[in-house]
């Protein structure tokens, strides 16, 4: 198999398709929502391929029937049909308020109207004038129209801090929304986009027709790479990389199915042959980071959360639960689903990925008051004195750590709060580092708070918060409940470590150790 070229920020399925780039084929998803229904609502997070999914939808109702030669769809498609399509897109460009979000509507209406050869209506307000153009187009092709919106919450998303002009904006989008409905007749296909799932109250009143598809087992595969595809299309690329950890890195994103891989990261890790954050770094979570901080984050609890899809689904300008907006974001993905009772689904939710993981908690060391956490000297420390189990170091290492946390921090913060807070450090400055680490570690005696797993050692930690002398509580509840148990078979050294903060002192005053050489 050939080398092709990566299609790095390619959104036009013709450029893919006539320019001998890579592309793996999402035709047997298309061809299933066209045979299935004809309103569908889609959410996934940024950089996973809904704009190239719209334009491959964009063009196949078209019937431009070449560049779909040798795909799944290709001899069950009547290419004699072609049918006309209205496509809107709120990706490009930051509306701030309602006058610019119904002038780009404006201008998005006049480029249909002029491409599509449909003449300027009598229409004043919006609504009537995207009414007036489905139903004239439907009149002058003779076919039934495919109306396909990409973005279509990223006006409100851009302003979600703002909630007067969020709320503006999602007035504006909900009174273009609203006319999809009563446009049923006119319709032969409707695909709405986007990061979020607005409830249907606020933003899609009235239009109680769109399925969404967005935690339907068969379209989880719908936008991303699969296992297979990774291993077949890309196949010629993965020479000198290692296959077991791109799959650590990259993989991981579920939506109730296949778990897939986000196509930015592949496509970059091809290009650049390095392991980086490449989508996370595309852009910087200030948002999430900032509403974490003031709901009194505690980050060892992200990678273990439980939600019902009712909370999954709130999502609003004034009304967004911490698991929706991680979830419908990317930073959080579906690990399990157990159906409690029948229509009672609770997903547990964990990171999909090392990628996200290192670099959501490097993100939140700052919100926790470490700052000065993350440097290449810890970088470098904290796996030596781990390689050569140096103890006495390793307590040094988090001593000096939590010294450096301003007052400030403990002054703004609720001592409820920050009882929490240094299991958060600890476990976000491991996390952050790139270690594999389990919080919550579960065994039958229990949960161990943390568990690590570094150089063919095994090393289970144990917090907990005293007045402000050592009480030795920590180390024995390890011992005592028989943590090490679970571990024995892996016939590996297991070190129990013991960690006791004062909360008079706001500092490390324990950190007991003990080995169990297993043989």
């Amino acid at each position: 198999m050939s080398k092709r070229k990566l299609p790095v920020g390619v959104q036009s399925f013709e450029k893919i398709r006539t320019g001998n780039y890579y592309y793996v084929d999402k035709t047997p998803f298309i061809h299933q929502l066209i045979e299935q229904s004809s309103y569908y609502f889609l959410s996934r997070p940024r950089r996973f391929g809904k704009s190239l999914l719209l334009d491959t939808l964009h063009l196949l109702f078209e019937a431009k029937e070449p560049l779909f030669r040798g795909l799944f769809i290709h001899d069950k498609w009547d290419w004699s049909r072609p049918r006309p399509v209205i496509r809107l897109g709120f990706g490009r460009g930051v509306m701030r308020n309602r006058e610019e979000l119904d002038a780009h509507i404006r201008y998005l209406l006049r480029t249909n109207r002029e491409r599509l050869n449909v003449a300027t209506g009598e229409a004043e307000d919006i609504s009537s004038e995207l009414a007036e153009l489905i139903r004239k187009t439907q009149e002058q092709y003779g076919e039934q129209v495919a109306v396909l919106i990409d973005e279509y919450d990223k006006p409100i998303l851009d302003n979600i801090t703002n909630a007067p002009v969020a709320t503006e904006l999602r007035e504006g989008l909900k009174n273009l929304y609203s006319v999809l409905k009563d446009a049923d007749p006119h319709l032969c296909f409707c695909l709405l986009t986007g990061v979020s799932k607005f409830s249907k109250v606020s933003l899609f009143s009235g239009l109680n027709n769109l399925r969404d598809i967005s935690l339907s087992q068969d379209y989880s595969a719908i936008c991303g790479y699969t296992e297979q595809d990774v291993n077949t299309v890309f196949a010629p690329e993965l020479t000198g990389l290692d296959r077991e950890q791109i799959k650590t890195w990259y993989n991981g994103y579920n939506w109730g199915g296949e778990s897939v891989y986000n196509p930015f990261d592949v496509l970059l890790l091809l290009q650049e042959r390095e392991f980086r954050s490449y989508w996370f770094e595309t852009a910087t979570p200030t948002f999430l980071i900032n509403v974490l901080a003031e709901r009194g984050l505690y980050s060892p609890q992200l990678s273990r959360l439980n939600a019902r899809e009712a909370l999954l689904s709130r999502f609003d300008v004034d009304n967004i639960s911490t698991e929706a907006l991680m979830f419908q974001t990317g930073y959080l993905t579906i690990k399990k689903a157990e159906e409690l009772l029948p229509g009672r689904t609770v997903y547990q939710l964990g990171f999909p990925n090392l990628e996200v993981e290192t670099s959501l908690n490097e993100a939140l060391l700052p919100a926790l008051g470490a700052e000065n956490m993350f440097t290449d000297d810890l970088l470098i420390t904290l796996p030596g004195l781990l390689r050569n189990n140096d103890f006495a170091g390793l307590e040094q290492h988090f001593r000096s750590l939590f010294a450096t946390l301003p007052h400030d921090w403990y002054r703004n913060n609720p001592i409820a709060r920050y009882e929490g807070h240094y299991a958060s450090v600890f476990y976000s400055h491991m996390a952050a580092l790139g270690f594999r680490v389990t919080v919550e570690d579960a065994s039958n005696a229990g949960k161990v708070d943390m568990t690590l797993e570094f150089n063919d050692h095994i090393y289970l930690f144990e917090f907990k918060v005293v007045e402000q002398v050592p009480e030795g509580s920590a180390l024995q509840q390890l011992k005592d409940r028989g943590y090490a148990e679970k571990y024995r078979a892996l016939s590996l050294p297991i070190h129990l470590i013991g960690v006791e903060f004062s909360r008079e002192q706001r500092q490390v005053v324990a950190f007991e150790q003990e080995t169990i050489e297993v043989r």
